[in-house]
């Protein structure tokens, strides 16, 4: 990552306030918090004891870092501080000696390599991340704790950002992973990648995680930038990995296409500035032929295993609908409707209502829609949703209710967490004031 870790250098050479020393500690925590945790799991055999170390390594960068600046290796130094606080609990709870001894010898060797921690993710890491979300997705863990416990570790989303993904009150979620956490703890899980029937019970959580770890690489959640690539190329490795340790699973290969399509993308889906792009207005060029044939063969396959109904394969099969059109004109938007009532009708989400009437909006017009739309904001879930009122805007934009698609926008724009996504629509609402003063 050269121009990250060049703005490194450059901060850390300069004088800098608490407030920019903070944000640059978040920036590079965002990278490095999974490689810190994966490497402490293995240390420790404990998830939950390896999150909260890592949790006060970053705790002892904030307190260190405004008054001595950003260090030139800072994802070797998050990860020095995290493991000899790793050590300090060994010791405290008296290991074997000769353990003891391997494990201070392996953290001498690794900091006489420190150069190699701030490299991109490797696939030993890749295999780590991929035990981890086997050992915090047990079945004695509730299929919500499980993935709130994953994005909180693996993504550093906060409590109250997860409580959005998941479009449930911030409470509930910190209970579920106070609890996940103590289950974890107090039960003694092995801390490896399970076989046989123990991993059949944990596959579809695995699956589920996996791809909402995707999700917040490809339209993070907080933070400057849209794109987190690094958790995107995570997701896309594991669920290679998966569709090898389970090639007959017909969802692995759904959810693998899934990930390749939607990749397929990045380049067209922001501009040189970081601004996002939306579909409709994307540079087709741009778009990456290689992964999108990946991803067509990953949905054939996942087609000839009889999974052409489950969850992944439905979505993948939108995105195929996007990646198959040679121009915005050419979608065939019925079909997408259509591919979107079969995935309402396996798994009910008004999300997934939502994206139906877009595409309801295109195939059948704005009014039609924005019907839909109407009786979906009476949805208690989608209240806090920021692409519920972006949706309505659009649609009244067409419709040119101009006035109330500006104030739809300045709704949505006040939800969004994401800043370029809040300046995104910010334009817009922009956009609709100007088209009524002149309509």
């Amino acid at each position: 990552m050269p121009a990250l870790e060049a703005t490194f250098l450059q901060t850390a050479s300069a004088a800098m306030t608490v407030a920019d020393a903070h944000r640059t500690i978040l920036a590079v925590w965002r990278i490095e918090q999974p490689r810190l945790i994966t490497s402490l799991a293995r240390m420790l055999r404990d998830v939950p004891l390896a999150e909260d170390l890592t949790q006060e390594a970053l705790l002892a960068a904030l307190e260190r870092w405004p008054a001595t600046g950003v260090p030139e290796k800072p994802g070797a130094w998050l990860m020095a501080t995290a493991k000899r606080r790793a050590l300090d609990h060994l010791r405290r709870s008296r290991m074997l000696e000769r353990k003891h001894d391997i494990i201070a010898w392996d953290m001498e060797e690794e900091q006489q390599a420190m150069p190699d921690l701030d490299s991109a993710l490797d696939d030993d890491i890749g295999d780590e991340l991929l035990r981890l979300i086997f050992t915090a997705c047990h079945p004695r863990l509730s299929r919500e704790a499980r993935a709130a416990l994953e994005l909180r570790m693996i993504c550093g989303l906060t409590t109250e950002e997860i409580a959005r993904a998941f479009l449930l009150p911030e409470a509930t979620i910190a209970q579920r992973i106070v609890r996940a956490k103590r289950t974890l703890s107090e039960s003694g899980l092995a801390y490896e990648t399970p076989s046989g029937e123990e991993l059949s019970k944990r596959l579809s959580s695995v699956l589920e995680v996996v791809y909402l770890i995707f999700n917040e690489g490809y339209t993070a959640a907080r933070g400057e930038d849209w794109l987190r690539p690094q958790l995107c190329n995570e997701a896309l490795r594991m669920g290679r990995v998966l569709t090898s340790i389970v090639p007959h699973e017909p969802e692995a290969h759904g959810l693998l296409a899934l990930m390749e399509l939607n990749a397929s993308r990045t380049a067209a889906r922001t501009d040189a500035e970081g601004e996002p792009i939306l579909m409709l207005d994307q540079n087709r060029a741009l778009w990456d032929q290689l992964q999108i044939r990946r991803g067509m063969q990953a949905l054939g396959r996942a087609r000839d295993l009889g999974g052409a109904g489950g969850i992944y394969a439905l979505q993948a099969a939108i995105i195929a609908c996007h990646a198959q059109a040679r121009t915005a004109s050419d979608t065939d938007w019925s079909r997408i409707a259509g591919l979107y009532a079969e995935l309402a009708a396996v798994v009910r989400s008004p999300i997934i209502d939502l994206n139906r009437a877009v595409a309801v909006g295109m195939a059948e017009g704005p009014e039609v829609a924005l019907v839909i739309v109407d009786r979906l904001s009476r949805e208690p879930a989608l209240k806090g949703y920021h692409l519920l009122p972006s949706v309505r805007g659009d649609l009244l934009r067409k419709l040119g209710r101009y006035e109330e698609a500006r104030a739809a926008f300045e709704a949505a724009a006040a939800l969004a967490g994401n800043r370029r996504e809040h300046a995104l629509l910010r334009r817009r609402a922009a956009e609709a004031a100007d088209a009524a003063m002149s309509s």
